[in-house]
């Protein structure tokens, strides 16, 4: 399908030296119902060579095609990046992408189907779905399990997996959220402010290849005691 239409990407990045540039190239190579991509690349303020890496992307003839960097003066969290990222995407549709390879660019095609049939306004690529994974954290998939679970009963939603990253948005749902979350709790403020404006809401299945902490993943405690704020602030507060 070659509708005309844009997906951008939006990438936050931070300390990704070792990974941004392989996922930018399967970004590039991912077929996305052969959508054009606009891909914007938010440095969140990196201390590695994450930076340098991200210069010499963008004056690739190849890799840097459709790639915009943009760098963010200090580090203020994945919240902060996405909501600077939103504000430069072109696109017709919106897929947040992490930059760690946890998330497979592969899956573009599943997550925009339902949005090219139009049977929906959002899709949520849910790890929980049978989609294949690596298998590992048992306490991080439980903690996972149990935001989503409330996350569910203030929303009044049905998701799996309401921490994905894979969400994939309409440009206009975005453009009607304020969002104000500067770390990891932009998850269940999106998922609250999603479910609020009364998106249709699709979940479809994705693979998985988490990393663990000696890896580099970022997501801490703290996270998940600020997760259960937003939901009980954008979510129970606002019913």
């Amino acid at each position: 399908m070659d509708s005309g239409k844009t997906l951008s990407v939006v990438i936050p990045c931070y300390n990704e030296a070792k990974t941004i540039r392989d996922l930018v190239g399967r970004v590039q190579a991912a077929h996305a119902h052969g959508l054009q991509k606009d891909i914007v690349i938010v440095d969140d303020g990196s201390t590695d060579s994450t930076r340098e890496v991200l210069a010499s992307i963008e004056t690739d003839p190849e890799l840097g095609r459709g790639v915009r960097v943009v760098l963010q003066p200090n580090n203020s969290g994945k919240g902060a990046a996405l909501r600077r990222g939103f504000s430069e995407a072109r696109g017709d549709f919106v897929v947040i992408q992490d930059a760690d390879l946890e998330y497979d660019p592969n899956e573009y095609d599943a997550l925009l189907t339902p949005l090219l049939d139009g049977r929906a306004d959002v899709v949520f690529g849910s790890r929980f779905l049978g989609g294949p994974h690596r298998v590992h954290l048992f306490w991080h998939y439980l903690a996972n399990l149990g935001l989503t679970t409330l996350s569910n009963a203030a929303t009044n939603l049905n998701l799996t997996d309401m921490e994905t990253c894979y969400k994939v948005f309409r440009r206009e749902v975005l453009t009607r959220i304020e969002l104000q979350e500067d770390r990891f709790g932009i998850e269940p403020e999106l998922t609250a402010k999603v479910a609020r404006l009364g998106c249709r809401v699709y979940e479809v299945p994705i693979s998985y290849s988490g990393r663990d902490y000696a890896e580099g993943k970022k997501i801490g405690v703290r996270d998940g005691f600020r997760a259960l704020w937003c939901i009980t602030k954008y979510g129970l507060l606002k019913r």
